[in-house]
Parts: structure tokens; sequence; C-alpha cells
């Protein structure tokens, strides 16, 4: 079941190796190729990925403070860590998802390279068993190319057992030294696997059993001391700002790496070497072109939101002015209002003692009299 599915993965790519192969003439080209377009489709993908990343890397003083001040209260912290991924837009899972990309296309692109006949070509068994039939008839050796005991070749329900590199080193024998052999055979392709000098179907490995200081040896060896060079500067490069990047698991990812791909490089076909050198050649001016760009960009948002902030801060700052201004002159308004009715009143009050007045000539003690001729005591008590 999952070796038909693997077959199926594969047909989108082989069908895209194919057609840089035909337009190149070149297997090493179109292997570099297919690597940069594969990187260019998978660039939306990164740039969502190394954006999050770098946001989680800006944000590193922010989690440190976090982690000391609740670091009796696990969660807490856990609380505040939440809050902070919501604050600054992260998904701590997206960097890491995107990651694992890479890896079934490289699953899928070594079983192309390993299986040019039904994986490449996509010709079916029938086709590799005649094959397997017409080499062996031609008297070429088949020791590289099935699994042989006592000189015979071994079988499986009338299927020769190939060796794990069996496929391409039939197709690369049959390019190079019988081509005719499979002249009649619709599809396929009589593959030229010299590349810079290089015989790419053999295993790096290969070149110390016959040692020799030649361009055709020390290069495959150089395949995989590059793929191992190129794999750590595209680790130090996208680790580039990261926090601790040379401590810890960062270090350790730092180094690991590129000794897996030395030996990977040195165990398989130089073929995928090729593509694991392109693919970290291209990786590293993605990363640098990235961290750049986000960075600035990073920034810009960040100074744009100190601006809004210093803004609002500013606005706010205005209207509580206003209204502590219109708040003083409603209350000066106010006091202004009270004046006016005290003065009305004492005024009004003014105007009812006025018109209650008499002389001192028409009153007795505190009673006003009516206006008239002046009162006198003893008036009637004179005589006439």
């Amino acid at each position: 079941m999952f070796a038909t599915i693997g077959y199926y993965i594969c047909i989108p790519f082989a069908w895209l190796v194919r057609l840089f192969y035909n337009l190149a003439d070149n297997y090493g080209l179109a292997l570099i190729l297919f690597t940069l377009v594969i990187k260019l489709i998978m660039l939306p993908f990164q740039i969502k990925s190394k954006k999050s990343m770098v946001r989680m890397s800006r944000m590193s003083g922010k989690m440190q403070e976090i982690q000391k001040k609740y670091a009796n209260n696990q969660a807490k912290m856990n609380e505040e860590v939440q809050r902070l991924y919501m604050e600054e837009g992260v998904n701590p899972m997206s960097g890491c998802l995107w990651s694992f990309l890479p890896l079934p296309i490289l699953m899928a692109l070594y079983s192309i390279i390993r299986q040019p006949i039904t994986h490449f070509m996509m010709l079916g068994q029938d086709v590799l068993t005649q094959l397997v039939d017409t080499v062996s008839k031609a008297g070429i050796s088949m020791d590289k190319i099935v699994m042989m005991k006592d000189g015979v070749m071994q079988m499986k329900d009338g299927i020769p057992l190939m060796q794990p590199y069996g496929q391409i080193e039939l197709v690369h024998t049959i390019s190079t030294q019988i081509p005719e052999a499979a002249a009649n055979i619709d599809g396929w392709m009589n593959v030229n696997y010299n590349f810079l000098g290089l015989n790419l179907s053999s295993t790096p490995s290969s070149a110390f059993t016959s040692f020799a200081f030649e361009w055709a040896v020390i290069g495959l060896i150089l395949i995989p001391i590059l793929s191992g060079g190129f794999q750590f500067v595209m680790s130090k490069v996208a680790m580039a700002g990261t926090p601790n990047a040379n401590q810890g698991p960062n270090k350790m990812m730092i180094l690991m790496m590129p000794l897996f791909s030395v030996y990977i490089a040195f165990i398989m076909p130089a073929a995928l070497g090729v593509y694991w050198i392109a693919q970290s050649a291209f990786s590293i001016v993605q990363e640098v072109i990235m961290n750049k760009f986000f960075n600035q960009k990073i920034e810009e948002e960040e100074a744009a939101k100190f601006e809004a902030k210093q803004a609002d801060r500013k606005r706010r700052m205005e209207e509580a002015k206003k209204l502590q201004e219109q708040q003083k002159q409603e209350a000066a308004k106010k006091l202004t209002l009270k004046e006016k009715q005290e003065l009305a009143h004492e005024a009004k009050l003014a105007k009812a003692t006025k018109g209650a007045r008499t002389n001192e000539a028409g009153r007795v003690g505190d009673r006003p009299y009516a206006r008239g001729r002046a009162y006198v005591e003893d008036r009637y008590d004179k005589e006439v």
C-alpha cells in the first residue's frame, strides 16, 4: 500500500524532472532546475513560516521576562505566553509545519533517482525484466545490477531481484554501452549521467574502491563534502538572529544536519548529492533575502505601532485637557449665574424697602404713617 502511494507521489515530480532533462539534455542541470522550481513553488509557504520565526525571535526578550516573572506559576506563565502570541499575531506551530515539506520531496526524488526505469520513465516491471535479460545476454557483468548467488541471477515470481541501485546502474550501462537495446521501447530515455565530468549514477563511497587522483574520483568525493558545507552555512544563516542559536538544541541541529548531509550524499548516488547541494545553495540565498526583508518589515510595523500608540496617547491627553477646560468653563458659568441670582434678589429687596420708606417727620417709633402734615403731639393742648 505504502509503495503504491509513494509511486503516485513520484508521478508529478518525475514529470518535472523529465521536462527539464528534455530541455537541458543534462541530468545534473535538470536536477538543479527541478530544485529551483520546487523552491519557488514552496516559497509562499516558507515565507509564512519564516515570518513567524522572525517574529518569535524578536519577541524572545518578552518571553524571557514572562518566564522569569512567573517561574513558580506554570499555569499563569502559559496563559501570559498565549496572550503574548495573540497580541503579536504569532502561531508557534506555523514555523515547524512547513519545515517538514522538503522531506517528502526528498524521498520522492530519491525514488526517482534510484529507480529511473519504474519511477522516472514510468515504465512497467515487464520492461525492467526485458532489459535485464538483454544486458545479461550481451555478456555484461550483472553483479551491480541484480542479486547474484553462485553466479546465478536471483529471481522472485519470475522477476529479477535488483541491487539497491540496480536500476540506475542498468540505465547507465544501456545508455553508455548498448543504447540500441532499448531503442524500440516506448518511453525509454538513454539518460546521460555525465555532469561536469562526473558520473552521477555512481555513489561517492565507490570512489574509494578504485581511488585515483583523477577529477572523476576526486569530484565524487567532493560532492558529500560540499553538501555538508552548504548545509552548515544554510543552518547558520537560518538561525541568524535566533536567541541561543549556539546553545542547546539549536547548536546540536547546526552540527548534526551537515553531518547527516555528508553521510546521505556519501552512500547514495551522486545525483542526489547534486540536488542536496543545489537545495542548500538556493536556501542560503532565500534565507539571506527573507531575513533582511522580514526584519526590516517587522521593524517598520513595530515603529508604526509605536507611532500609533503615541498618537492615541496624545489624542487622549488632548481630549482630557479639553474636557477639563470644558468643566472649568461650566463651573464658571454656574458661578456667574448664582451671582446674578443673588444680585437680582438683593435688587428686589432693595426695591421693596425703598417703596415702604417715609420721612422722619411722619414716623412714630418704627411705625410709618401716610404722608401729610407733620405730627405734633401737643397740637390741641395749646390755647387759641
